[in-house]
């Protein structure tokens, strides 16, 4: 056998050699990638991603679409390395360590888990912040979660009670129990005003020191709402926050007459708050990817991720800074009419 032909069939076993442990060894990292788009004044298998039932509603067109990103990998489902080689690779895809996306402390069921109540809260908070934004008014109901075993709340607090006031002040969310219970010195008393069951009480709860010296009594609360009609949001299989903001433009467009898209297809993403704050989300880069591919030419960005959008846009998409939920609906009406100021990524 020549020189040349030895090398050629020992060159072509390495190579083989390493496809095969490539294709076999299993590595700790995620490769994320532009995931499907859904238009929230559009429809899921014939039925609308947005249902409204008690309310008059008005015709839409065009799309304000969520976006997502999809991910392979996980502790219970490692990907190769070939995988992740590729992932390096694809400008359009990430490639995270693990535990970025599964922290050692969760497992990948109690993440998927998390993400599921994630986007349940995220269509609260969302019908919340378009209910805002149109002057209708709701109800916000907090309640006790659980206590923690051994602090003073235990016992005294039980699971469900609806909290009214705390210190004679008007419960309207969690935060404000936390800052009046923050506002005591440990020893002190913290008085509730509670609704068990059909009973309407007063609960006096001692506080106590945590490890930093702020007082607590150990409750766990949540924020639920009371709105006048229903809105159902149906999104199929798809987790987490960031689709909030969107969720509340397509309420809002359903609930007021015109159309806010002009017909055009626009994408987004942001967290919401129920008062209608636009917070910053992960995978911008795979979600404005995304994004294009399934047409849209304007993506509202959360100001916190203006700076990332920026290095990553597409050719073709018009990035819009979104900071609070009536600041995007100002956007669309000025793109939409050719009349005021688009705030953009590129203005600062």
């Amino acid at each position: 056998m020549s020189r040349r032909a030895l090398t050629l069939l020992v060159s072509g076993f390495l190579v083989l050699a390493l496809g095969i442990i490539g294709a076999i060894a299993k590595v700790p990292y995620v490769v994320l990638s532009p995931g499907p788009t859904e238009n929230t004044i559009g429809e899921i298998d014939k039925k609308p991603v947005i249902a409204i039932n008690g309310h008059q509603t008005y015709p839409t067109s065009g799309a304000l679409s969520l976006v997502t990103v999809a991910y392979q990998g996980g502790p219970s489902s490692r990907i190769d390395l070939l995988t992740a080689l590729r992932g390096w690779i694809d400008p359009s895809v990430a490639v995270v360590p693990e535990e970025t996306i599964f922290p050692d402390t969760r497992s990948q069921k109690q993440v998927e888990e998390e993400n599921t109540v994630e986007m349940t809260n995220s269509q609260d908070f969302a019908t919340a912040a378009a209910l805002t934004e149109l002057k209708i008014s709701y109800t916000t109901v907090v309640s006790v979660v659980s206590t923690e075993k051994g602090k003073p709340a235990d016992g005294k607090l039980n699971q469900g009670d609806e909290i009214n006031t705390v210190d004679g002040k008007k419960v309207t969310e969690v935060k404000t129990v936390a800052d009046a219970v923050k506002s005591h010195k440990p020893g002190e008393n913290v008085t509730f005003n509670i609704t068990r069951g059909k009973d309407q009480l007063d609960v006096t709860v001692p506080t106590v020191a945590t490890a930093d010296g702020k007082a607590i009594v150990g409750v766990v609360m949540q924020s639920s709402y009371k709105f006048p009609f229903d809105v159902d949001i149906n999104v199929g299989d798809v987790g987490g926050p960031s689709a909030g903001l969107m969720f509340s433009l397509g309420i809002v467009d359903k609930l007021t007459p015109g159309e806010l898209t002009g017909g055009k297809d626009i994408a987004g993403t942001g967290t919401i708050t129920p008062s209608g704050e636009v917070g910053a989300i992960g995978g911008i880069a795979q979600k404005m990817v995304g994004a294009r591919k399934s047409g849209a030419s304007v993506f509202l960005t959360p100001a916190d991720n203006c700076d990332e959008a920026l290095q990553a846009a597409p050719d073709g998409l018009r990035l819009v800074k979104a900071d609070t939920l009536h600041g995007a609906v100002l956007a669309l009406d000025a793109l939409r009419t050719g009349k005021g100021a688009v705030p953009s990524c590129s203005t600062g």
